[in-house]
């Protein structure tokens, strides 16, 4: 069996983080690790506190299951602290992980800070070792400095972000005015995958991003090439947020 790793925060609601990955990751058939970055006490419908793991502790989660298991794709979420970031960048150079999905947490859905000041410029260190990276419209802007908001603007912040070293880039357009549309770019094409709005309460869409990134993930370390892992991941989020429904 294929096993994907995920180094993210834990959500105790289950919707989101590690909780919601590991999930995921079952629903692909592939067997899930995990390496905690932050405990968060949230309910599904805000974030009421973050406490961040020391990046030595953190470092010593991912190299203990390193030396146990084969890891064949990495999905990097929620790090909590500038630190982190810069901690496993670190362990990347060395290790040389051939599948990292880098989901860049800044905020969460409500606005709550999900990293420390200076946490977003860390976070760009990570970039050259993701094999895709996947920011919203406003982890985009923060990252890039553009103003990311329609299309043009899209497609701009995903080579701008590919020129920072991410081999491919998915801009998530949920937040785009009208139809949601995501933009994949691999540093030659540009792939457009357009979605369509579903209605319900806030909490039904908490952790999207994690369960889009974490599906990535998986259908990565099934040996699937990034477009077409985009394309699973986005199918198994649609299935999971009609469920959230029912």
């Amino acid at each position: 069996m294929r096993t994907a790793l995920t180094i993210a925060g834990a959500d105790p609601s289950g919707g989101a983080g590690i909780q919601a990955d590991l999930k995921v990751f079952e629903s692909f058939g592939v067997a899930g690790l995990s390496a905690i970055t932050a405990l968060t006490a949230q309910d599904g419908r805000a974030v009421h506190a973050v406490l961040p793991v020391p990046p030595g502790f953190l470092l010593k989660e991912v190299t203990v299951l390193l030396k146990r298991f084969r890891v064949d794709a990495v999905k990097v979420g929620m790090l909590g602290t500038g630190e982190n970031a810069v901690a496993l960048a670190g362990l990347f150079k060395k290790t040389g992980f051939p599948k990292i999905v880098l989901d860049t947490v800044l905020a969460s859905t409500g606005g709550r800070p999900l990293i420390d000041e200076g946490g977003a410029d860390a976070i760009k260190k990570l970039l050259k070792y993701a094999c895709i990276v996947t920011p919203n419209l406003r982890e985009a802007s923060i990252i890039t400095g553009l103003v990311v908001h329609d299309l043009r603007s899209m497609e701009e912040a995903a080579r701008a972000i590919h020129s920072m070293g991410a081999q491919s880039v998915l801009i998530k357009g949920g937040h785009l005015e009208g139809t949601p549309i995501d933009v994949l770019f691999d540093g030659n094409n540009f792939d457009y995958f357009k979605g369509r709005r579903l209605g319900g309460p806030r909490e039904r869409f908490h952790g999207t991003g994690c369960i889009l990134s974490a599906g990535i993930a998986a259908s990565l370390a099934n040996g699937r090439g990034v477009k077409k892992a985009v394309e699973e991941a986005r199918e198994r989020l649609v299935s999971i947020l009609k469920k959230r429904s029912t």
